[in-house]
């Protein structure tokens, strides 16, 4: 069979991922290419490079395809996100092959969270669950009968599917998940352009770095987090094959830089220092950057072990300095474990970023004071700032769904718009979110310790007075707004 994989998501649609400059291959995508293209003709569309989704349709409409495969990249956090802007680029994918009678399958988190969208659009099956194992059964069942659907019988046979049945909805049992991942072929980035990537990353930032994973899922029940594809479970590559992967992406593309797109780096006991050793054996050190979480950064050696591998820095769901949010979050996580992982990252010489989000059901005006208290003790050395996304699936969705209106989507990851009723206004957290931003900035330039000395300082004072203007003219927007709103001072 003839099949084109593509993807939804696509950098062009997202001005504030285009905008960064720091494109990553959708990873998924290649590992369904890596197992489909043993026995099939595997044709590629990588909708990260991609100028308009456009691009795609006219590649639909010339290559002809025998089945058309929207994969996304479910190891890139965006994608979980379920943005309306990628949606409508699948749905219309979707037309445009069943207008020239392409079959078109999907596997995506936000068609596995809103199946009757695509469904209805003429998708013929959703792939739900972990894919790979899946796709290949789907595939095999449109071989036999090239460009017609597969007979009843066999689609009620593959596991982990969704298609309509007499009109309906109709779901086959969740398949069960891979325990050992070294099974499945490292993706295969041949089926991008790398020259593209490398010159992008060079170009901006100096340097060139690529996403590899090194497992699957995620043990803990934070309720704001979805997990529609792998679910509540964590399963890991061996320390040695993801060493191995790493020494092959040096020698073949002179990767500079790892992105480890785990939603949980290195969980299992003595992974991150069996891993340091593998590299060691091999004579590799990439840096990288991974998430984890505070409690597991302070047990035994992991940090110095995260280190010795080469992690440079380190993102954790910090979410709030509140523990009362935490708490209620059910983050298994405390304020004080944040102050503590981050004093002893930076005592090891390495970088930690934190992930904060203000909105959560029963968040007060006290409880932000306290989150933006926390950046400024912690001072960690980048932030990313969001407001409570409901996503379907969580119980935080469940408890705040009467309160959602039409709009059940973020546009693009810039949307950060409040799709609930929170404690305060939607406009409110516009203006907070890019206070909180500016008063990260001017701190960590003031509590700097390589400031130039002489002349030399002169040089940054242009970007710090535009820094502290706009400070200044947030901070008195803000405080008018507690005024008004009879809240204590800032």
């Amino acid at each position: 069979m003839k099949i084109l994989i593509g993807q939804s998501y696509f950098r062009a649609l997202d001005p504030k991922e285009l905008e960064r400059k720091m494109p990553y291959p959708p990873l998924g995508a290649l590992y369904a290419a890596s197992i489909l293209k043993q026995d099939h003709d595997v044709i590629f569309f990588d909708a990260m490079i991609s100028r308009s989704p456009m691009e795609f349709i006219l590649f639909i409409i010339e290559t002809k395809p025998d089945l058309l495969l929207i994969y996304d990249d479910e190891f890139n956090y965006l994608t979980k996100m379920c943005l309306s802007n990628m949606r409508e680029a699948a749905l219309s994918f979707v037309t445009t092959a069943k207008t020239l009678s392409i079959p078109a399958v999907i596997y995506s988190s936000d068609a596995t969270d809103f199946p009757d969208s695509y469904l209805n659009a003429g998708c013929d099956a959703i792939i739900y669950g972990e894919g790979e194992m899946t796709l290949q059964e789907v595939v095999e069942s449109f071989e036999k009968n090239v460009r017609q659907l597969p007979d009843e019988k066999s689609k009620y046979e593959i596991d982990g599917l969704k298609f309509l049945h007499d009109g309906k909805l109709f779901t086959t049992p969740k398949r069960k998940l891979m325990e050992n991942i070294d099974d499945l072929p490292d993706p295969d980035y041949s089926f991008v352009d790398m020259e593209n990537y490398k010159r992008i990353w060079i170009e901006n930032h100096g340097y060139f770095s690529l996403n590899i994973s090194t497992t699957r899922g995620c043990p803990f029940r934070c309720n704001w987090c979805a997990k529609p594809l792998y679910g509540q479970t964590y399963n890991s590559r061996s320390p040695i094959r993801v060493a191995q992967q790493i020494k092959t992406l040096k020698e073949k593309y002179q990767v500079d830089h790892l992105w480890i797109t785990d939603d949980i780096f290195g969980l299992k006991p003595n992974w991150i220092n069996e891993f340091a050793n593998e590299c060691k054996k091999l004579n590799i050190q990439v840096p990288y950057k991974c998430l984890s979480r505070p409690d597991l950064l302070l047990r035994g050696n992991a940090i110095n072990d995260l280190k010795e591998s080469g992690c440079e820095i380190i993102w954790i769901g910090a979410e709030s300095g509140s523990l009362k949010i935490l708490d209620a979050m059910e983050k298994g996580t405390s304020v004080e474990q944040i102050y503590n992982a981050t004093e002893k990252i930076h005592q090891n010489g390495m970088k930690v970023a934190f992930f904060i989000q203000f909105g959560y059901t029963g968040e007060t005006w006290e409880d932000i004071k306290l989150t933006r208290k926390m950046i400024r003790d912690c001072l960690p050395d980048d932030i990313g700032i969001s407001v409570s996304y409901p996503l379907p699936g969580t119980k935080f969705y469940d408890t705040v769904k009467e309160q959602m209106k039409e709009k059940k989507t973020w546009k693009d990851s810039a949307d950060l718009d409040m799709m609930f009723s929170g404690s305060y206004e939607r406009s409110f957290y516009k203006l907070l979110h890019r206070f909180v931003h500016a008063e990260y900035r001017i701190f960590k330039y003031i509590k700097r310790k390589d400031l130039p000395a002489g002349r030399h300082v002169w040089h940054r004072f242009p970007k710090l007075i535009i820094q502290i203007i706009r400070f200044v003219r947030l901070r008195i927007w803000l405080i008018n707004y507690i005024r008004k709103e009879k809240l204590s001072p800032l």
